[in-house]
């Protein structure tokens, strides 16, 4: 009898259960350690992100939201439509800010929309134009750019001139084949009274 209870009183202290308990609250403590790290690690992730894009945006000159348009006064200004929009910032002619889900157009985008809207009216191809908008960042005064810009136009002009003179030429053939046309109508109708007169 005593001997039974004398093991059950070292069995109830027994160092095993006492590490069972002490590991399976440690195991409960690392869990909740664990997502509070996790927790805080997308937050400062998250924030990181968005300190980097605003610095990004701050050291290259562009506003990070003063005078920023977002995409339907952009298309009302410049009478575009959002996919136009979307489809030069998929070619990299436009880089607009990201908040959230919503994009803002800053000034350089607005410049660059509308250098891309002239080059498009002139006949320019999008390798042109982004060839002429990389050209601004280089550190001449723009002189490289304007010069490009030059010799693109003065190729462009003689492409336009040359397609007015075909068009012109086109235009003359084109009134000489309808006056052709309007002559014999004239007979034909002459002729079908004549038929008409002579059954009667």
């Amino acid at each position: 009898m005593l001997k039974s209870l004398f093991w059950s009183k070292i069995y109830f202290w027994s160092p095993t259960v006492s590490l069972q308990t002490i590991f399976g609250k440690l195991g409960d403590a690392r869990l909740q350690l664990r997502m509070t790290l996790g927790y805080t690690y997308v937050n400062v992730r998250r924030a990181i992100s968005m300190t980097a894009n605003r610095t990004c945006s701050a050291l290259k000159g562009w506003p990070v939201a003063e005078n920023s348009k977002s995409i339907r006064e952009m298309c009302n200004e410049f009478n575009v439509t959002p996919r136009t929009l979307r489809f030069y910032e998929a070619k990299e002619l436009l880089s607009p800010l990201r908040e959230g889900t919503h994009r803002m157009f800053t000034r350089r985008d607005s410049a660059r929309l509308k250098l891309i809207l002239q080059g498009k009216r002139f006949g320019f191809s999008l390798e042109e134009i982004r060839q002429l908008l990389n050209m601004y960042d280089i550190d001449d005064q723009q002189a490289t750019q304007w010069k490009e810009t030059y010799r693109i136009g003065n190729e462009r002009l003689a492409d336009m001139k040359k397609q007015s003179a075909e068009l012109t030429e086109a235009i003359e053939d084109l009134k000489v084949q309808l006056a052709r046309g309007e002559k014999l109508i004239e007979k034909a109708s002459k002729n079908h009274q004549k038929n008409k007169i002579s059954l009667n």
